[in-house]
């Protein structure tokens, strides 16, 4: 089957951020991301910003007036947060543990700490993984692993 797209490799993934400049202090400060291309929109993007894992992937982070194409609905103030179609993202990590550490000094909070898992055995395929909850309520998997 011959593909849709240019070159088949993930660009980025968007979120809403209840306090913008807190968003991107967490992703530039915390994980290391560097600010790539801040951006507005008059009329449809209040404040907006690509991140950069610095692969050539990125996070795109919008400002709470903006809109923009998104799945169900902006929860209301105090409500809250509703599973949605995206159930988290995740960042390769060379030190899964290092990373989480780090994302919970810049302010995120603990879901699973570190902890290795073995998805298959045969051929055995380990990952060591640990999740954390963002700024703006997203859900961060961090993934170090020699397969995957």
């Amino acid at each position: 089957m011959q593909a849709l797209t240019s070159g088949n490799c993930f660009h980025h993934v968007a979120i809403r951020a209840v306090d913008f400049d807190a968003t991107i202090k967490f992703y530039t400060e915390g994980l290391g991301f560097k600010l790539h291309f801040p951006f507005a929109v008059p009329g449809r993007i209040d404040r907006a910003a690509f991140l950069d894992a610095g692969d050539g992937r990125f996070i795109e982070v919008f400002g709470q007036n903006s809109n923009v194409q998104s799945e169900g609905r902006r929860r209301a103030a105090g409500e809250d947060r509703t599973e949605g179609a995206l159930l988290h993202f995740c960042l390769r990590a060379a030190d899964t543990d290092a990373s989480y550490a780090r994302a919970l000094a810049a302010g995120a909070t603990s879901r699973i700490e570190p902890n290795t898992r073995r998805l298959r055995e045969d051929p055995p395929v380990d990952v060591r993984i640990a999740f954390v909850t963002g700024p703006n309520g997203e859900v961060i998997e961090f993934l170090q692993s020699q397969q995957i």
